[in-house]
């Protein structure tokens, strides 16, 4: 019998059933603000731009000088590459001579009390933003919040869930579950493969081997020395995604809860209700100032630190877990993926149409529950491949085997390619097809990759990180500047922003009781009426 992949492309191949394909695709893309010496701006984010508590798509994430770009979702992955780059564009035209750094790990960083951390003004709202941060300073230091990184949001027509279900599931599970859950686990199973082979993204698409020495605030490490300013790991795909770059010991013991949206939400609720010893030790407030918002494991569902994340789009004073557990799993949140440095942008569109082929094969292949053990398997080729991913023969473990990274690669993109086809039919070209050929290519050459490339830049121009990212972000500068945004465009920015600190300023005028209460009435939302 053919197997489940097989059975649901058949399907899927007919002309009304492949119109479900769509779905729609969206991007966030960090970036710090530097100064032309390519050091972080000590500037307050350009009112310019708008409120970066209310804009919906400029806003700053966790440093005053990190921006945050938010495309709206499109249908197309083009369209919405085409709006990230009108997005860059705007903002060159409102940044003045600073420019926008072009690498996930961070330019060089003033000293940790120098780095400030993001405005929302003084609506309670604002606040609570703020005094997050203030706790994700705390408990993992602002050089790891500096740390930028391209979202990539991806969801399907949510008719197909319901075809899909209808035409493969046993007879015992017709009839017993509702549209929302049917979509819900099936993104929950599109996780739970995405685990199995995410590893393949960071071998391809890593992008950050090397990183300025300051970063580390002098932690230990067992990085090499590339020059007097510059640490890397030879074979390296992705420190940014390493022990070194996002970790965090107080979530280690979350995992795994994707076999479930149960499982999933009682995870995070735990989380963030759970105190976590050191963080009681320091408090929530010192000196009378709230210093993190609670003491527990996390202080907010956002802290949790995932390579992925289903997602519901939130309605005004929700919290997201309340709307995963009331309406579902509307998309996901792929977050590891790097910022590419030779793209103005951060991301290519041969890049993106490769995301798009492996994440509907993520959606359509098998995917069993995952044991503890299976986790931990996972986890371990992730950290591997991120560390030591073009170490000539490496092996990773498949089905209780060792087998190389090039062997299993090979092997997931010949089952993705069908999978590009049917997606390359629906839109009568090639393109998706090419960007599995493309990626072919370093599979069978390690010296391919980005992380490759990076290097081989580095130990071209006398080996610094900075002096290799401020001259891609003037690159990137130049190129953007060339060609402004036109005359409308701008006006529908000026808009934005406009509307966005009229919205700011109404809050802030509002009638509101005191930050503290906020906090605690925050804090005791329930946060799934199910658990």
């Amino acid at each position: 019998m053919p197997n489940l992949l097989t059975r649901r492309l058949a399907l899927l191949t007919k002309d009304a059933n492949r119109a479900l394909l769509g779905g729609l695709r969206g991007i966030e893309r960090e970036t710090l603000r530097v100064d032309h010496a390519g050091h972080l701006a000590s500037t307050p984010h350009p009112a310019a731009l708008g409120s970066a508590l209310t804009h919906p798509e400029i806003t700053t994430d966790y440093a005053e000088a990190l921006l945050e770009f938010i495309t709206p979702a499109e249908s197309d992955i083009a369209t919405t590459l085409s709006k990230l780059d009108t997005v860059h564009r705007h903002a060159y035209s409102r940044l003045g001579d600073e420019l926008l750094w072009s690498q996930s790990m961070p330019c060089q960083l003033p000293p940790e009390a120098q780095i400030a951390i993001a405005n929302y003004g003084s609506s309670n709202m604002g606040m609570l933003k703020h005094v997050y941060r203030r706790g994700l300073a705390l408990r993992y230091g602002k050089a790891m919040q500096c740390i930028a990184g391209i979202h990539y949001n991806y969801s399907l027509d949510e008719q197909l869930w319901q075809v899909l279900h209808s035409n493969t599931a046993t007879s015992a599970q017709h009839g017993t579950a509702t549209p929302k859950d049917v979509q819900s686990e099936s993104y929950l199973a599109t996780i739970r493969n995405f685990r199995r082979y995410s590893w393949l993204l960071m071998y391809l698409f890593g992008a950050s081997p090397a990183l300025s020495a300051g970063f580390l605030r002098g932690r230990a490490h067992k990085l090499d020395t590339l020059s007097d300013d510059t640490l890397f790991l030879p074979y390296a795909t992705s420190l940014r995604m390493s022990d070194l770059g996002y970790q965090n010991d107080a979530q280690s013991g979350l995992r795994p809860h994707e076999n479930s949206l149960e499982d999933y939400v009682n995870a995070l609720t735990h989380a963030v209700n759970d105190p976590y010893p050191p963080y009681a030790a320091l408090g929530t407030k010192k000196d009378g100032e709230w210093i993190q918002l609670s003491s527990n494991v996390l202080q907010i569902e956002n802290e949790y630190y995932s390579t992925i994340r289903p997602k519901r789009v939130i309605r005004t004073g929700e919290r997201p877990i309340q709307a995963l557990c009331l309406r579902g799993v509307q998309y996901i949140e792929v977050r590891c993926m790097d910022v590419d440095p030779f793209e103005p942008v951060g991301i290519s569109l041969e890049t993106a149409r490769f995301l798009d082929a492996f994440l509907l094969f993520c959606a359509l292949d098998d995917s069993a529950p995952i044991s503890a053990e299976e986790s931990a398997c996972y986890t371990n080729n992730f950290a591997r491949t991120v560390k030591e991913g073009r170490t000539p023969g490496l092996r990773l473990r498949h089905n209780g085997e060792d087998i190389t990274l090039q062997a299993w690669g090979e092997q997931l993109l010949a089952r993705i390619a069908p999978v590009a086809a049917l997606l390359d039919a629906r839109e009568q070209g090639s393109a998706h097809a090419d960007s599995l050929a493309a990626q072919a290519v370093k599979l069978a050459d390690p010296d391919a990759t980005p992380s490759a490339k990076v290097l081989a830049e580095l130990r071209a121009n006398g080996g610094s990180f900075a002096a290799f990212g401020l001259r891609q972000s003037e690159r990137h500068a130049a190129y953007f500047r060339a060609q402004p945004p036109t005359q409308e465009q701008s006006a529908y920015f000026e808009r934005l922003a406009s509307s966005s600190l009229a919205e700011q300023h109404a809050m802030e005028a509002a009638p509101a009781g005191s930050f503290d209460d906020f906090v605690a009435a925050y804090r005791a939302s329930t946060l799934c009426p199910h658990t």
